[in-house]
């Protein structure tokens, strides 16, 4: 297993244009995104990467959206987003569209967002699946300076992890894109590929999405189970003689 602490960073992409068939990618991601969109409700929405910036994500009901990224047409916020120059429980909705894998410390990323996120807030994950066609055509000696294949892809399962550890709730986990998406290589090639895996294969998408939730516990006060114990208080002369009196006249 690699690490997910690296030092070594690749070509970032800019734009979906940089990915073979980088349109195709983006319309089924924003097909696969439209369902959830309604459900996340409040004020603001970051989108951390160029990746997520050029996302349509107008079905949303948070009409606040920054895009947060070192440089590019859609940039709002200019910053690392590793590093993110807002305060905690302030965003409601956080989208990663393939920022896992062209930086240098997913799991800083992770944890800058879920501070910014209010409790109860979304986020959305996409990536590269490593057990799938295009995780295999990352073997290849053509893949080697290539995009997406310079960045460092890491299972959904390791993902789920990452977020499980902050605290999240997965509450989706989807698979799709059966293909290698090779620049070379027709969509409508393997058609019957597609389907089959589609079917049957499920796991083997190229490209994953996570839907999370943040989940925090409140804190509830514990009572202590001790007492204070009461102060003595006793019985008074005259209580302890008409007691007596009255014990002896029941002897008699």
């Amino acid at each position: 297993m690699k690490p997910a602490l690296s030092f070594q960073e690749g070509p970032k992409p800019l734009s979906w244009q940089e990915f073979p068939h980088g349109d195709y990618l983006r319309s089924d991601i924003e097909r696969k995104m439209v369902k959830w969109l309604p459900r996340m409700f409040g004020y603001h929405m970051l989108k951390l990467g160029n990746l997520s910036g050029e996302l349509n994500t107008s079905k949303s009901t948070i009409k606040h959206q920054v895009c947060v990224a070192e440089s590019g047409p859609f940039t709002g916020v200019v910053a690392d987003i590793d590093e993110l120059p807002f305060y905690e429980h302030s965003v409601d909705a956080c989208i990663l569209s393939h920022c896992l894998e062209y930086h240098s410390d997913p799991h800083h990323i992770l944890r800058e967002a879920h501070r910014t996120l209010i409790p109860g807030g979304y986020m959305v994950i996409t990536g590269f699946n490593p057990f799938s066609l295009c995780g295999l055509a990352q073997l290849l000696p053509f893949s080697g300076q290539k995009l997406p294949w310079t960045g460092r892809f890491f299972t959904p399962a390791r993902v789920k992890d990452w977020l499980n550890l902050l605290g999240f709730e997965i509450v989706s986990d989807e698979r799709f894109i059966y293909s290698s998406l090779a620049r070379g290589n027709r969509l409508s090639r393997f058609a019957s590929w597609r389907r089959f895996t589609r079917q049957y294969l499920k796991p083997m998408g190229s490209v994953y999405m996570l839907i999370a939730r943040k989940r925090v516990a409140p804190l509830t006060p514990i009572k202590p189970k001790w007492h204070a114990r009461p102060q003595f208080a006793p019985v008074k002369g005259a209580g302890l003689r008409q007691t007596s009196k009255q014990h002896c006249e029941r002897e008699r």
